[in-house]
Parts: C-alpha cells; structure tokens; sequence
C-alpha cells in the first residue's frame, strides 16, 4: 500500500470510527485498535496453522484478505479466578479489507465515491466482527448476524 492510499483508508477509518455510537467508541478507548497494512509473517503463519492448515502456497491467499483480528480473551470467557494477561487489543489490516472491498481501482463506468464506500462499509464490518469476538461471538453467530 503505498503512501497516498494509506492516507485516503485512514481517513475513511476516521470517518467511520466518527459513524459509531458512542458505546461503540467508548469500548474502543478500552480495546485498543492497531491498525497494520497487514500481519507479520509470523503472526500469519500462526492464525493459519491454528486454523488446521499447513503453511503452503494458499498463506499468502490468507493474508491478501485478513480484514481483522481480535486478542485476547473473550468477555464471556474471563473468570474472576485469572490473573491479568496481556490487554485485549483489535488488529484491522488495510489490505485485506481494501482486497475484500474489491480494490482501489475503479472498473468502467464506477462512481469513484462506490469504491471509497465499499472500503467504508467493509472497515466498519470488520471492526464490527472484531468487537463482536471481544463479547464472545463466534464466527457462526458473526456471519448469522451479517458481519462475516
């Protein structure tokens, strides 16, 4: 991603995290969001092979449309009992949601508002996934409830 488009999906992040309901933005002060242009190497491997695969040819299909990731343990998981870990934190990745978003480029005959708006909508979808897995949600229930 190269410097200007880094500018123009922040700004479209701005935008959206502005869009959200206070408790929404209130739970981002607690839950911090990092936002990379993509995983780290190693951070992908891992989400992989904890997926079941084996690091092969298909990773770096994986890593072309991670939109997101959420750390830490859920709230319905906490237990009193446990002492305190790492702080939960949501990792959004610019390139997977500009890849699942369809790209920068217009094709003919696009407004070039549609592709910043897809951008949009699939920023504030993968936030909303991963706010939904800090409460416990699963994969399943995320995608019932449209932000899959």
């Amino acid at each position: 991603m190269n410097p200007s488009q880094r500018r123009r999906f922040d700004t479209l992040l701005e935008s959206a995290l502005e869009s959200m309901s206070p408790r929404l933005r209130a739970l981002l002060e607690e839950v911090p969001l990092i936002v990379d242009d993509r995983p780290e190497p190693a951070l992908a491997r891992e989400l992989y092979e904890e997926l079941g695969h084996e690091p092969d040819e298909t990773l770096q299909d994986f890593v072309d449309f991670l939109c997101g990731l959420h750390t830490g343990l859920a709230l319905t998981e906490r237990s009193v009992e446990q002492s305190a870990g790492l702080p939960d934190h949501i990792r959004i990745f610019r390139d997977g949601i500009v890849n699942v978003a369809g790209g920068w480029h217009l094709q003919p005959g696009e407004d070039p508002e549609s592709v910043d708006n897809a951008i949009y909508q699939e920023i504030v979808i993968t936030i909303l996934h991963e706010i939904g897995h800090h409460f416990g949600l699963s994969e399943h229930q995320l995608e019932e409830l449209g932000y899959g």
